[in-house]
């Protein structure tokens, strides 16, 4: 069950388990560890829970926060399908959203991303006849990456003696994909400036252009939706709607309004936490998933920091990109205003995407390097059972967090005349690349509200707004302290700062942290 903490919850005196945060990587760690018997108190400083995965509602519409889409769900006999049904015991439904799941748009062209790997091919090759063996090879090394990644993430669960012995040779096929940028890969393939920019169309789901990006985080979004993609079925509150009642079959609950001022450490192990009114919280385990920034900046007493010497650790990774997100409501079904389900990724026509990025970096007035365009209402089968005669959309751009910066200490809804000026010109902007790609939901446009990078530190408590943890460099990938081991006995980490960015990153964190606790193989039971 749900509780809020503001209203006398009814606690256990100690708990297996205190998970920080309810985001997908806690309610994934929460339910596998439920499953094994552990009493799992989940503490979730908003009033809603679900972290990313949750809902808000508005002037009667209700907008998705951070599920746009799935891959791999609709696979009955993938590893993401089976750790879905595992968290909610089958209960969790999906909308596959079509054929089309991505539409790729620079400047009048449009490339459409398929489902199924031969029709995707086929798709691209009808684009780019001259570049057929490019197209063939780069989805070979697309599965090649992602298949040598799967003993790499094995080594963050296994123990630190047997990582000493075998870690080298789980993780150095990896690394020598990993190691590479997406650019470096695809210049590899081919010269074709076009070709490059569409097979990297996706790079918003993980926030880095290709020449900073991983190949290997490339690769993974990519393979993760060769499949197609899917929506919850009754939007994306359904996942803590479904994961909740497995927590609370072994005896434990997921706290709202319930913020930890720190964790509780004695004699290098952890043991608890305390609450900002003070009130102490016993458990044998404690897991953040609040990310490992706000954690060793946050969340763990200063000497334990300097003793294991935290501060350095974070010194080596970088916060991933913030973002401007505008949530539109319309008066119209879906159907009647035409709304597709397919995404839409907007790019300006002139440069390649670094050049883009950089280019509005320094002059905010330049197209925006990428806008992407989701419409949650077409997706959603149950949509029009709850909301008749409505649709939303959800609109998404990059933008700097300095931007909004001075506001930081500033309440939410009460900052004043300037930052909602800011906001209103951002949303105006974002609106107009709505209607060039949908000219006829002009006009229909009931509602809309922006959210900062200030929304984003506020809700989920990303001290610079970032929305996928650290980012994804080649660098990332090889810093040791990524694991849900940490040096405090007894004290985890997971969600997706520990794996990949996004929900199906967030969501294997949960086993990885769950194997770390119970040392037992988790995925044998899937």
């Amino acid at each position: 069950m749900i509780q809020s903490y503001k209203r006398q919850p009814q606690l256990k005196e100690t708990y297996d388990t205190i998970i920080i945060g309810s985001g997908m990587g806690g309610l994934s760690t929460a339910a596998i560890l439920s499953k094994q018997g552990h009493k799992v108190l989940v503490l979730e400083r908003h009033y809603t829970a679900g972290g990313f995965t949750h809902v808000f509602k508005r002037k009667g519409y209700e907008w998705d926060v951070g599920i746009h889409y799935i891959g791999e769900v609709q696979r009955e006999n993938s590893m993401m399908r089976k750790l879905f049904d595992y968290i909610t015991n089958s209960e969790l439904k999906w909308a596959d959203m079509g054929d089309v799941y991505d539409r790729i748009v620079i400047g009048d062209k449009h490339y459409n991303l398929v489902k199924g790997v031969k029709n995707f091919k086929e798709q691209m090759i009808s684009y780019f006849p001259e570049e057929e063996q490019a197209i063939n090879t780069y989805v070979d090394l697309v599965f090649k990456t992602v298949k040598a990644s799967k003993n790499y993430f094995i080594s963050k669960a296994v123990p630190p003696f047997l990582n000493t012995l075998i870690g080298r040779f789980l993780k150095t096929p990896f690394y020598k994909i990993a190691d590479q940028t997406t650019d470096e890969v695809l210049r590899s393939l081919t010269t074709n400036e076009t070709l490059i920019k569409v097979l990297c169309g996706q790079y918003g789901d993980y926030g880095l252009p290709p020449k900073q990006s991983s190949f290997y985080m490339h690769a993974t979004v990519v393979r993760h939706y060769f499949d197609g993609g899917s929506f919850p079925i009754g939007g994306s509150s359904q996942i803590v709607k479904k994961v909740t009642p497995i927590i609370t079959a072994s005896g434990g609950t997921i706290l709202i309004n319930a913020e930890v001022a720190e964790v509780l450490i004695e004699n290098n192990a952890a043991n608890g936490v305390r609450m900002f009114d003070g009130k102490i919280l016993r458990a044998n385990n404690v897991v953040s998933n609040a990310g490992i920034m706000t954690t060793y900046t946050k969340l763990l007493p200063s000497e334990s920091v300097k003793k294991h010497r935290l501060k350095e650790q974070l010194q080596k990774v970088n916060r991933s990109v913030a973002h401007v997100s505008l949530y539109v409501g319309l008066e119209g079904s879906p159907e009647e205003l035409q709304l597709p389900k397919t995404n839409y990724w907007v790019y300006p026509p002139e440069g390649d995407h670094d050049t883009c990025v950089e280019r509005y970096l320094k002059d905010l007035t330049k197209p925006f390097p990428v806008v992407y365009i989701s419409f949650p209402s077409a997706k959603d089968p149950d949509w029009s059972n709850r909301y008749p005669g409505k649709s939303t959309i959800d609109i998404i751009t990059l933008i700097p967090y300095e931007i909004f910066e001075k506001w930081s200490d500033t309440p939410w809804k009460k900052r004043g005349k300037e930052y909602e000026s800011i906001k209103e010109e951002l949303a105006q902007r974002l609106l107009n690349e709505l209607y060039k790609q949908l000219p006829q939901v002009e006009g229909k446009v009931n509602c809309y509200e922006l959210s900062t990078p200030l929304s984003t530190e506020h809700f989920v408590n990303y001290k610079k707004g970032e929305i996928y943890g650290l980012d994804h460099s080649p660098s990332r990938f090889r810093q040791p302290f990524l694991i849900p081991r940490t040096p405090i006995r007894n004290f985890y980490l997971t969600g997706q700062d520990i794996v990949t960015a996004g929900i199906g990153g967030a969501l294997f964190s949960g086993v990885l942290t769950a194997m770390a606790i119970t040392g037992k193989n988790v995925l044998k039971k899937l």
